[in-house]
């Protein structure tokens, strides 16, 4: 006869880790193809690696999370992510679900209580918005219960960012359809689960999305612009 697992801890929200993975910003964002051309896409994705690690650093600052972890093939990401004052992670870069993993245990290591998936493509991305993502999650908290807060992207079909405590309550599956594997994760393990209205919900993977975010423009631009400065020195 099959014993049932133990009960998972009780969620602790007293040091959240944020895990920002971040794919090889030559090959990121291939989905706005249609839109933009590879040095286009390119300085976007370093414009948003930027800006999420600025959001997370001045969310660090707040109080809202307490570390941040970025995992990534790209040597740019990773110089960008100690510039940021972050914990640079050399991860493969190919399986996000690997590399999160990955991050994740790193995390432990650090100490978390708790980690907070932030990727790098949410058009809206605010230390704000994350801090009002925890705080939601710490409403929601209920007491000797795990807990799985997440942000819904538009659609409310994907994942746009995730809360897990303790690290390791549920296995994360991004990819299309992920916000019902994660919701049904969550009941599956017993954790109490959350879906939190946010800024964040707005990621840009389609010509769409850039659309519905006019002033990411500017992102791309100031990207740009620091990389050809680069290039002439």
């Amino acid at each position: 006869m099959e014993t049932a697992p133990p009960p998972l801890p009780a969620a602790d929200l007293s040091r959240i880790v944020a895990l920002v993975p971040v794919r090889t910003l030559e090959r990121a964002k291939t989905r706005l193809a249609l839109a933009l051309d590879p040095e286009e896409r390119a300085a976007l994705a370093a414009g948003l690696t930027e800006r999420t690690l600025r959001a997370l650093v001045e969310a660090r600052a707040a109080g809202a999370v307490t570390e941040i972890v970025v995992a990534s093939d790209d040597p740019a990401a990773l110089a960008a992510a100690v510039a940021a004052g972050a914990l640079p992670l050399p991860a493969g870069g190919h399986d996000l679900i690997a590399d999160l993993r990955t991050a994740r245990e790193r995390a432990i290591v650090e100490g978390a209580t708790a980690v907070l998936v932030v990727p790098t493509d949410l058009a809206r991305i605010s230390a704000a918005a994350v801090a009002e993502v925890v705080a939601a999650a710490r409403a929601a908290c209920e007491p000797g219960r795990a807990l799985v807060a997440i942000v819904p992207d538009r659609a409310g079909e994907g994942t746009n960012a995730l809360l897990v405590s303790p690290p390791r309550a549920i296995e994360f599956a991004f990819g299309p359809g992920s916000h019902g594997r994660h919701a049904a994760a969550a009941r599956t393990a017993g954790a109490a689960c959350v879906d939190v209205e946010s800024a964040l919900a707005l990621d840009l993977d389609t010509p769409e999305d850039l659309a519905a975010a006019p002033e990411i423009e500017a992102v791309a631009d100031a990207a740009g612009a620091r990389a050809g400065g680069a290039a002439d020195a």
